[in-house]
């Protein structure tokens, strides 16, 4: 009877124990991956911010095309 349940216990631990865990860790790391709402909000805040700063850049070209057509060649 030791013996079986020694047997048992080997065949649990070779087998069905590295696979769970295998399994486990796939599934976090996959749920890591996943972006969250406050990823979203934060990505959602730069998109916005950079583009104000491309409208305020335009703006700012605009102006000086008109006040020194030739600013862009002096770079």
């Amino acid at each position: 009877m030791d013996n079986l349940i020694g047997i048992a216990l080997i065949v649990f631990l070779a087998v069905p124990a590295p696979l769970f865990i295998v399994l486990y860790f796939i599934t976090r790391w996959k749920q890591s991956r996943e972006i969250t709402g406050s990823d979203e909000q934060l990505l959602e805040d730069l998109w916005n911010l950079s583009q104000r700063l491309e409208e305020r850049l335009e703006t700012l070209e605009t102006i000086l095309d008109g006040e020194a057509p030739d600013w862009r060649k002096k770079t």
